[in-house]
C-alpha cells in the first residue's frame, strides 16, 4: 500500500487507497495473526518510512505517537495516536499488500509470504528492488518505492496472462533420403530369338485335274 504516510493531505490518502485496493483485490488476505508486539508494530512503523526506533519499548514516547497519528490521518482512522486494533488491522493489510506486490514484480523463489510482519526477508526483497532501480539500498519501503513498486504491480497483475506456446519445434526433418536408386536394372533381353522357322512347308497342292474327258460322240447316224 502506498498512501500518504507521514502525509495529512486527504487527497493523497484517499488516492492512494483507491490504486492499493487494485492490487489487494488480487490476492487474498487472512485475518490479522495476532497483536503486534511493540517491537514489530516498531518494524512496521520504520519500514513504511516512519522515523521511530526499533525497540521493544511501549509505543508512548513522543516520537512514536506523532508516526502512529501520522498513520492514522492517513487512512482517516480516529487520530488517537495510539495502535490500537483497527490501526493495526490496516498496518497489517499494508505489509500484506507490500509484499504481494514485491512477489508480482520481483518473483522470488520461494515466494515471500504475506504475513503481517516486515521481518527480514521483506527487507531483503526492498533493498533486491532498490538495487534494480538504482535507489539507495536502505531497506525502507518509502512513499516514492512504494509508488513505483505499485504501479510495476499493478501492471503486472493486470495486463493479459498468456499462455506459454513452445518456441523452438523441431525444424529438421531427415536430409538425406535414400536417394540412390538401382542404378543396373537387367537391360539384356535374350536377344538371340528363334528366328528360323521351317523353311519348307508343303509348297506344292496337286495341281493336276482330270483332263480328259469322253469328247467323241456318235457322228454317223443310219
Amino acid at each position: 500500500m502506498w498512501c500518504g504516510f507521514n502525509k495529512t493531505n486527504a487527497i493523497i490518502a484517499a488516492t492512494c487507497l483507491v490504486t492499493a485496493s487494485v492490487v489487494m483485490s488480487d490476492s487474498t488476505f487472512a485475518a490479522r495473526q495476532r497483536n503486534y508486539t511493540p517491537q514489530e508494530f516498531r518494524a512496521v512503523l520504520r519500514g513504511l518510512g516512519y522515523n521511530v526506533q526499533v525497540s521493544n519499548r511501549p509505543l508512548t514516547d513522543e516520537a512514536t505517537k506523532k508516526a502512529v497519528r501520522d498513520f492514522q490521518k492517513g487512512y482517516k482512522l480516529s487520530v488517537d495516536g495510539i495502535a490500537g486494533p483497527k490501526t493495526q488491522d490496516f498496518a497489517a493489510n499494508i505489509i500484506k499488500t507490500l509484499q504481494a506486490n514485491l512477489n508480482a514484480v520481483l518473483k522470488p523463489n520461494p515466494r515471500l509470504p504475506l504475513d503481517q510482519f516486515y521481518g527480514t526477508r521483506t527487507e531483503q526483497l526492498i533493498r533486491e528492488y532498490q538495487k534494480k532501480n538504482q535507489i539507495k539500498e536502505t531497506g525502507v519501503a518509502d512513499l516514492a518505492l512504494r509508488q513505483k513498486l505499485n504501479a510495476e504491480a499493478k501492471e503486472a497483475i493486470t495486463k493479459p496472462r498468456t499462455q506459454p506456446s513452445p518456441t523452438a519445434s523441431p525444424t529438421a526433418s531427415p536430409t538425406a533420403s535414400p536417394t540412390a536408386s538401382p542404378t543396373a536394372s537387367p537391360t539384356a533381353s535374350p536377344t538371340a530369338s528363334p528366328t528360323a522357322s521351317p523353311t519348307a512347308s508343303p509348297t506344292a497342292s496337286p495341281t493336276a485335274s482330270p483332263t480328259a474327258s469322253p469328247t467323241a460322240s456318235p457322228t454317223t447316224t443310219p
